[in-house]
């Protein structure tokens, strides 16, 4: 292949020799923050969105379901299943078993399924059909990342109304100003507003615990709604209307992807600690002290904020929305990692992607990826209006996401003999629990549920066409193109060698780059040294610079080059080429020329591939993708770009 962006092709081949070593992280050694401090930065960064819940959680739970009365029982049975979902979902599934399944640290759906190593099997094998389903799976947290920052901030504008409904008209003007300015500032990077999210978030879970103390001490008799009894006799008395609860309950656990997603930044020691010292205990009291407030007045309509004093009703409503920025922000930079990783893996085109951060790698910036999620959010605002109705479209994508990941992570400890039966019983035990949340859910498809599942399904689409088309292109590409053992034997002796360093890029080393011949027959010149570089994409988070390169020289100057790079880490090809110097092949970089390869692609109903209308959005895809020169980080003052016509 003629352009660097096709190297799909070695995503499931690991470094030779020592490359276990990938398992450590580049910065491997360096010191890290005490356990206090990275706990403090995970309540910022990984529980804003499951810690902003309870402004809404509790009130859909009853007041969603016209079936559902507010009386004691109901409230017992609510808590105790709010309670037992976030022990279950939460402190055993994702912090106990899930988090063990880590890409050398890393965590998240992609992680998962790069675990399993799909990328090379046949279609319709077990671990091809496992790589669709993960992937689906992270196109699911497309439609999340853009239901999270609109439900959260117009929930905690709403509590303006409790202070007055003077403020009703103003609800969803003030909730588009605060997305407008949140997505605005995403081009500046969280790096200096993100050392306050930590402080914030303790502030906004004490906040939750003292008011929850102060319902609960009008009633401390709610606690008794721990026993698990209450929400087995909610669900005798209530039938099928006790079962679409379980859709609003789940809403207390729809962070928990976030717990998995972000362990690569902290650790799982710092996140479980978060978890039991802080979240937790903020959680469980904020939710029993609504509780009590609903069982002395049942017709509370935001039992939230009806705990705060009316003195506090205002700060309450500020530290809310604060919170709920933050969680918004979680949500956003979410999303930006998931794009880069599809990229690296080739599932996606081409984007460009600012660093906003010199010292985290995570702080990245997506100018195409944020303005549609601008877009999508305030258009969610716009259409649903109130947080009880995008409610409805909350969860979800959410839920099928855990039932894919819990499924994944089965594979991932059969693969590596954790206990093959003990994994089963415990997968069963969790997939009951992760596919009751989800059917409860499937009800809520007419009433907006179907908002997660259309995205995700056009984003599952639009990877699907990307892969298919690149492999077609690959294969144009290979047919016309022949081993570079033999296009070296049939130069002539005679070719005119001029002075310097020429790198081709190449999706193989095996096979002649097609810009290389295509130069050598306008140009009837070469460098006296040619470089055939081939990317990789490895199925680790990160390559360390000491397995980086592997060179071997061919003839008459050239030499093939593999350089090494893990799914979440910068592609910048010029620094990895001074690792030549080791290996003992001078490059000046000051005087080396790059050649890429610009395709035109043209859809052709005679030639056997895609469908022409899908054909024309994969190279419509192709032409607004990021160039290579900006991919590789190619130095463009001594980029040449060669055009090919490749017909489809």
């Amino acid at each position: 292949m003629n352009t660097p962006d096709h190297h799909e092709d070695s995503l499931a081949k690991r470094p030779p020799d020592d490359a276990d070593a990938a398992s450590h992280h580049d910065t491997a050694g360096k010191s890290r923050p005490a356990l206090p401090a990275l706990s403090l930065a995970a309540l910022g960064i990984v529980y804003g969105d499951i810690g902003t819940s309870p402004i809404y959680a509790l009130r859909e739970a009853f007041f969603a379901h016209a079936a559902i009365d507010t009386r004691a029982a109901s409230i017992y049975g609510v808590l105790s299943l709010m309670f037992w979902s976030l022990i279950i979902v939460i402190s055993i599934k994702y912090l106990s078993v899930v988090m063990r399944a880590s890409n050398n640290g890393e965590g998240g759906i992609i992680a998962l399924v790069a675990l399993l190593n799909p990328w090379k099997t046949e279609r319709g094998s077990r671990r091809y059909l496992l790589m669709l389903m993960g992937l689906f799976g992270a196109a699911l947290l497309y439609g999340d990342g853009t239901i999270t920052p609109a439900i959260s901030v117009l929930s905690a504008i709403e509590g303006l109304e409790v202070a007055t409904p003077a403020f009703t008209p103003y609800i969803v003007p003030i909730t588009i100003v605060i997305l407008v300015g949140l997505f605005s500032i995403q081009r500046q990077g969280t790096a200096r507003v993100g050392a306050w999210f930590g402080p914030v978030m303790l502030v906004w879970f004490a906040t939750l615990a003292m008011l929850g103390i102060s319902g609960i001490l009008h009633h401390p008799a709610i606690l008794a709604a721990v026993n698990p009894a209450y929400a087995w006799t909610f669900f005798a008395t209530n039938g099928f209307a006790g079962f679409l609860v379980m859709g609003t309950v789940f809403l207390v656990v729809t962070g928990g992807e976030a717990l998995y997603a972000d362990m690569g930044h902290f650790g799982l020691a710092p996140i479980r600690a978060a978890w039991f010292v802080v979240v937790l205990p903020g959680l469980l009291l904020n939710y029993f002290g609504q509780g009590a407030l609903m069982l002395a007045h049942p017709d509370t309509q935001q039992p939230f904020y009806a705990l705060a004093p009316d003195w506090a009703l205002l700060p309450v409503v500020g530290i809310a929305t604060l919170a709920t920025v933050i969680a918004s922000q979680a949500g956003i930079s979410g999303v930006f990692s998931l794009t880069r990783q599809a990229i690296q893996l080739g599932q996606l085109p081409r984007m460009r992607i600012v660093q906003t951060s010199r010292e985290s790698y995570g702080q990245i910036y997506i100018p195409v990826i944020n303005v549609l999620l601008m877009i999508a959010t305030i258009g969610l605002v716009i259409g649903f209006q109130r947080s009880d109705h995008l409610a409805s479209a909350y969860g979800v994508a959410v839920s099928l996401d855990m039932v894919i990941t819990t499924i994944l992570a089965f594979f991932v400890a059969y693969r590596w003999d954790w206990f093959p039966k003990l994994a089963g019983v415990v997968a069963v035990g969790l997939l009951v629990v992760d596919v009751s949340f989800f059917g409860a859910n499937v009800f809520k498809i007419p009433d907006g549920g179907w908002y997660p599942l259309l995205m995700a399904g056009l984003i599952f689409f639009v990877m699907a066409t990307w892969r298919t088309g690149r492999a077609i292109v690959r294969a144009r590409l290979d047919a016309q193109s022949e081993p570079i053992e033999r296009f070296i034997d049939n130069l002539s002796p005679d070719l005119v060698r001029i002075p310097g360093t020429a790198v081709f890029m190449s999706v193989s080393g095996q096979k002649t780059p097609a810009m290389l011949a295509h130069h050598l027959r306008l140009n009837r010149c070469l460098h006296e040294q040619a470089l055939i570089v081939t990317v990789h994409i490895m199925d680790v988070p990160r390559v360390p610079a000491a397995d980086r390169i592997r060179i071997a020289g061919l003839a008459d100057g050239f030499y093939r080059i593999d350089l090494y790079y893990g799914f979440i880490q910068a592609t910048n090809v010029p620094v990895g080429l001074r690792l030549c110097q080791e290996f003992g092949v001078d490059i000046d970089l000051e005087a080396t020329t790059f050649y890429v390869g610009r395709e035109s692609l043209i859809p052709d109903s005679q030639v056997p591939g895609m469908p022409v209308w899908r054909e024309r959005l994969f190279a419509f895809m192709a032409r607004n993708a990021n160039s290579a020169t900006q991919q590789f980080h190619l130095p463009s003052e001594r980029v040449v770009e060669l055009g090919i016509q490749i017909r489809l």
